[in-house]
Formats: C-alpha cells, sequence, structure tokens
C-alpha cells in the first residue's frame, strides 16, 4: 500500500517506520529536516511538501501537534491533492469539534476519513505496539484497520465522527488523575516511615492496581521502569498532558459533564508547567510532593 505520512516528530516518526517494516510505501512530510533525514534512514520517501506527499497514495496518515493545523493541512494540502479513494486518517489529538469539522469536509469531497488518536507513547509508536480509538463509518474503519495494525497493538473502533477524540480526552484526564493519585500515595507511604518499595508491593497485588502504579512506576528505583529511573525524561511530556486535559475541560463544558477530579488534576499540571515543568514526563508530579 503506498501511504502518505505527514508529521514525522516524536510519535510520527515511530509510527511512519513501523509501516515501512510492514511492507507498505511510505511517502513522508515534516517541516523539520531531521525528521527528514531520521525518516529516509527508515526507509521513507521523503518529499518537501504535503502536496508532493499525498499524490497518488491508497491512504493518508497524519499526526500533528494541534487541532488548528490539522485543519489547515487537511483544508490546503491533503482535501482535493490525494486522490478521493484515498482514506484519511488524523491520529493527532485534537478537540471534537475541530475533527468532525474536518471529517466533514472530507466527506463533502469525496473521501472517507477517521479520527485514529492513540494512546501508548512514544516507546510504544516505536514498538508498534499503540492503542488506537477509532471513529467513523463502519466501512471507513474496516480500511483504517488495514493500515493501523502494523503500528497497534489494539484498534478498536470507538463510534461514529469524532469518536475517537472524545475517547482519547477520557482516558487521558483518568491517566492524569491516576498519576497524582499514585504519586501521593507513594509520597504519603515514604513520609508516614513505610518503604516504598514494600508499599509498591503491596498496592500493586491490591486494590491500588493501576497503570501509572504497576507498568509506569513514577517514583525512581521503585517497581516498573519508566522515566522516572531516568530524570523524568523521555516518556510522556507535562506539556502534553496538560494540552490533553484542557481539551478535556473544553469538552466537559461543551457536553455538561461535570468533573471535579478533572478540573483539580488540570490545575495541578497548570502550575507544574508553568514552573517550567513542560518537558518532563508527567510522573515528575511526584518530585513537587
Amino acid at each position: 500500500m503506498k501511504i502518505a505520512f505527514i508529521g514525522l516528530g516524536n510519535m510520527g516518526g515511530g509510527m511512519a517506520a513501523n509501516l515501512v517494516k510492514a511492507g507498505h510505501q511510505v511517502r513522508a512530510f515534516d517541516l523539520a529536516a531531521e525528521a527528514l533525514d531520521r525518516a529516509k534512514g527508515n526507509g521513507c520517501e521523503v518529499f518537501t511538501t504535503v502536496q508532493g506527499a499525498v499524490q497518488g497514495v491508497d491512504a493518508v496518515v497524519s499526526m500533528l501537534p494541534n487541532g488548528a493545523i490539522v485543519e489547515k493541512v487537511f483544508s490546503d494540502d491533503i482535501i482535493g491533492h490525494a486522490p478521493t479513494s484515498a482514506l484519511l486518517l488524523d491520529c493527532s489529538t485534537i478537540d471534537v469539534a475541530t475533527a468532525r469539522l474536518v471529517e466533514e469536509a472530507a466527506a463533502k469531497a469525496g473521501y472517507a476519513m477517521v479520527d485514529a488518536p492513540v494512546s501508548g507513547g512514544i516507546a510504544a509508536a516505536n514498538g508498534g505496539t499503540l492503542t488506537f480509538m477509532v471513529g467513523g463509518t463502519d466501512a471507513a474503519f474496516a480500511r483504517a484497520e488495514a493500515v493501523l495494525q502494523p503500528m497497534a497493538k489494539a484498534v478498536i473502533h470507538a463510534g461514529a465522527s469524532g469518536s475517537g477524540q472524545v475517547a482519547k480526552m477520557c482516558n487521558n484526564m483518568l491517566l492524569a488523575i491516576h498519576m497524582i493519585g499514585t504519586c501521593e500515595a507513594l509520597a504519603l507511604a515514604e513520609k508516614a516511615g513505610l518503604d516504598p518499595q514494600k508499599f509498591f508491593e503491596i498496592s500493586s497485588k491490591s486494590t491500588g492496581y493501576c497503570w501509572s502504579l504497576n507498568d509506569y512506576t513514577p517514583a525512581p528505583g521503585i517497581g516498573a521502569a519508566s522515566p522516572a529511573d531516568n530524570g523524568y525524561q523521555g516518556g510522556f511530556a507535562s506539556a502534553l498532558m496538560l494540552k490533553d486535559l484542557r481539551l478535556a475541560m473544553a469538552g466537559a463544558q461543551s457536553s455538561g459533564a461535570t468533573v471535579p477530579l478533572g478540573k483539580h488534576a488540570t490545575e495541578i499540571y497548570e502550575k507544574f508547567v508553568e514552573a517550567g515543568n513542560g518537558g518532563k514526563d508527567f510522573g515528575a508530579i511526584f518530585t513537587t510532593l
């Protein structure tokens, strides 16, 4: 399959490489020359324009920073330039309204399109073990699975257009809440005189079990290996978690949902990022306790 991949950052670069490994012909674009060089080294054919990359392809995958960029790139450079037979897949994490707006514009122009945000972080992007939450029609999802499988451990149809973005914002709000609670519990255990390793051994096998504790332990030298063991470098940046939390808060406001813990988690990450910690992994909240 001939696939255009637009956006080769920390996530997109590894995703594109896995498509190449699966035998697809990948036509890659990014604004950064370094990203294009890495993509070329991974076997992609590189292009200096989006319009050039999408010519004659079977599918277009995008992984872009925000909704405004997604809307502009699809409007200016993909819709009307890629063949209408091409499936469009946006894997960016953006607001639900923009996702639906772009998908409506694509449909009016004769394209099938899905929103397919991901969970798993950089390691999963490189390892081909992402979880994709896909919004779109049944027919579009059936086509999307073949494109997404080489990059995934799970590809799940969330529902109609925009549903993938709804799933992503809810998932990451829950993750932020879990992470803050995990950090608080680890800090409390230590301050109250319990060996944090013993707390991990107990809670990870009881009702305190959660991904943030068991698989991504935010305290260095305890439990699972994580960015905490590397000075909170790599992983999922706190600035990106804050971005996702703000999307969740906007979604809550527009839908009339009540999310007091989500709101408080957003406030905590806002203070953390404003203090200059945006580049640190989101588990670095532990250092504030």
